[in-house]
């Protein structure tokens, strides 16, 4: 079982490389992951968005991970890893964004300190209250729905105070996001696709902004310090 890169859009001449990274639980013991299996196909939106924000300036693959779930033998974390050497195979020195949803959110911060990494975006990420990575220089996002009952947001909100004594670190709070970022899914999509072309193109993100987006939202808050998340 590889893990494997798919390409939502490759130009020609990238300036950033975002890698969308899907969750999933084990069900048992080495279970290979499925293209089909809903936590890999609901990424597929997210990486749209994320294409159609960096246009010709970015390069936008996900990640289909060698098994599910997250365990002793073998986490997502290694899968990422594998990932980055790829992209700094074929993109050498271009700077790179994480984007994860459930545990890969946690797969995208643990593995945010490795080489390349500019930021970091987490979407109702999965984690243990003790869990920690050395993000600094880099820049971070939590987007977490209130009502999230598998990935409860008081533990992201532990995880993220805790990442804030290095780094910047920004927190959105969804009213009514569930687990699965269906009925607020948009404004997911929207803020990771913000993020990432804020952060590794430079561009802002709202109004006249790369994404197209009407107004002053959510991430251009977060980078004007607004929503920041203290330690």
């Amino acid at each position: 079982m590889q893990p494997r890169l798919i390409p939502t859009h490759v130009p020609a001449s990238p300036e950033g490389v975002v890698l969308v990274l899907h969750g999933g639980a084990a069900r048992q013991a080495q279970m290979a992951v499925s293209p089909a299996q809903l936590s890999v196909l609901r990424m597929i939106p997210v990486a749209r968005r994320i294409a159609r924000g960096g246009g010709a300036r970015l390069a936008t693959y996900r990640l289909l991970n060698s098994v599910r779930g997250w365990d002793a033998e073998h986490t997502p974390t290694n899968d990422v890893a594998w990932a980055l050497e790829q992209v700094r195979a074929s993109y050498a020195g271009l700077p790179v964004c994480l984007v994860g949803h459930s545990l890969g959110g946690r797969a995208a911060l643990v593995a945010g300190e490795q080489d390349g990494v500019r930021s970091v975006v987490a979407l109702n990420p999965w984690l243990y209250p003790t869990d920690s990575a050395s993000l600094a220089g880099r820049r971070v996002l939590f987007v977490h729905g209130d009502e999230d009952r598998i990935a409860p947001i008081s533990r992201a909100v532990k995880v993220a105070r805790r990442l804030a004594r290095t780094t910047e670190v920004g927190f959105i709070t969804v009213p009514g996001g569930k687990h699965a970022m269906l009925a607020q899914g948009r404004v997911f999509e929207k803020a990771a696709a913000d993020f990432a072309v804020a952060t590794l193109l430079g561009a802002p993100a709202g109004a006249g902004g790369a994404t197209g987006g009407p107004g002053r939202g959510l991430v251009d808050r977060v980078l004007a310090g607004e929503e920041w998340i203290t330690a």
